[in-house]
Order: structure tokens, then sequence, then C-alpha cells
């Protein structure tokens, strides 16, 4: 058996090899617990189709609710708390142009998960 790994039996039901190296490597790598938490949300916000579909429209330029309604087919009303969601994340970000309201990706990360997405699904 090697230096770096230990028989423990575990729960009573059996023996098992735990490699430390391996399980004290996870550890100090570990994400602190409050990104881990943002993470998982900005995922969960990207889970949703409707959102998806508002971030590919968004990675072509900037684009207003009215137009994004028009692209999705849903009222303006739905796209704004799509929207409103995806700013609370700081996936998109505003702009204002006199009393209309134009929405980009907030930065070029979201635009490299959008891709990263893309090219892992059509492996």
């Amino acid at each position: 058996m090697k230096n770096d790994a230990v028989l423990r039996e575990e729960e009573g039901c059996r023996v098992r090899l735990v490699h430390l190296d391996r399980v004290n490597r996870a550890r100090s790598e570990a994400i602190p617990e409050a990104e881990m938490e943002r993470l998982a949300l900005t995922f969960k916000v990207l889970g949703d189709p409707t959102r998806l579909k508002i971030f590919t429209a968004l990675a072509g330029g900037e684009m207003c609710v009215c137009d994004l309604a028009a692209y999705l087919g849903l009222s303006e009303s739905a796209v704004s708390h799509q929207l409103r969601r995806m700013r609370e994340q700081a996936l998109v970000r505003p702009r204002r142009e006199g009393q209309v309201l134009y929405y980009a990706l907030d930065d070029g990360h979201v635009a490299d998960l959008l891709r990263l997405g893309l090219e892992h699904v059509r492996e």
C-alpha cells in the first residue's frame, strides 16, 4: 500500500482506500463557500432556456427589451423579468439612451461561458 493512501472503515460496511494526498489537495484548492454559492446561482440563471436565448441574442450586440421580446415571441414584461434575474447576477448590463434601456452582456467572461458551454455540447 502507498504512503499516501490509508484504509478506513466507512460506516461499518466495508473497507475503502482513501488517497489522503488527493483529499488534501482538493481541500486546499476548494472554492470559498460564498463564491461557491454565487457560482451555483450563476449556473442556475444560465440554466434556463429562455435566458440562454437572451444570452445568444445579446452575444451579437446590445438590444432593447422590445427587440428581445420580438425575437423571443414573449411579452416585454416577461423579458424584463428575465433580464432582472440576469442583472442581479451581473450577467447583463443596461445602457440608457433617452427613455430606452439597451442591454448587453456584462463582460467578455459571460460570452466565454456561453462559448465554452456550446463547445462542450457540440463535441
